[in-house]
């Protein structure tokens, strides 16, 4: 894991606020909690608003909020961390808050890095200070991830988190060098534009939030 925090992120330009977690009697039908990638600015960043937007037509008009996490997204990769904390506590949060609401968590590049500590991580450690407990299984109804550094080190999340591997898209552009020994950098920028930002969010939709197993 410190291998691929070391790995993870690039530049992308960004734009998108998020609101904070909604109170119990303004509670959204699903929650997207999005770690940004390295160097843009605050907010869910390119990927993220993709997804949602993407989302959007898939859940059958259920309402979206959309949680940007706070953390540097600077070329310290250590800031890993920081978000990963963020994550966890502001999913925690919304599932107090907010029981019925499905969380959906995400990150792009060194956010991806972010999404496998908060995912993978049962103790703290290298500043992650809030691992989720086994009950957030039933509140994390998927995890999508993008350009993730992990996946470069034949480590997908997919296969590194036990509870929510099976929940998980985890998307690779062809020769991303960021999750491939791939060498087209242009790859790593061109998620959305590559239709693996609307693959993830349909298999989501489909597997994840259109049904009546999730926990409500």
């Amino acid at each position: 894991m410190a291998s691929a925090l070391v790995l993870g992120g690039t530049s992308a330009v960004a734009l998108s606020t998020a609101p904070a977690a909604a109170a119990a009697n303004d509670c959204p039908d699903i929650e997207v909690v999005f770690a940004r990638g390295t160097d843009e600015p605050p907010g869910i960043g390119v990927v993220g608003q993709a997804l949602v937007d993407s989302l959007k037509p898939l859940v059958k008009g259920k309402s979206i909020r959309s949680y940007a996490v706070k953390y540097p997204a600077s070329y310290d990769f250590l800031g890993v961390a920081t978000g990963a904390t963020d994550a966890s506590l502001h999913a925690q949060a919304t599932a107090k808050s907010c029981p019925k609401t499905k969380i959906v968590l995400g990150g792009y590049s060194q956010g991806a890095a972010v999404m496998d500590v908060v995912t993978t991580s049962p103790i703290t450690g290298l500043g992650f200070q809030a691992p989720l407990p086994a009950a957030m299984t039933d509140h994390i109804s998927a995890v999508a991830v993008f350009g993730n550094p992990s996946a470069r080190l034949g480590q997908p999340l997919t296969t590194l988190s036990a509870l929510y591997g099976p929940k998980t898209a985890d998307m690779c552009n062809t020769n991303d060098p960021i999750c491939s020994l791939g060498k087209d950098f242009t790859s790593h920028v061109r998620y959305p534009q590559s239709g693996l930002v609307k693959k993830a969010a349909q298999w989501i939709a489909d597997n994840h939030l259109n049904t009546k197993s999730q926990s409500a």
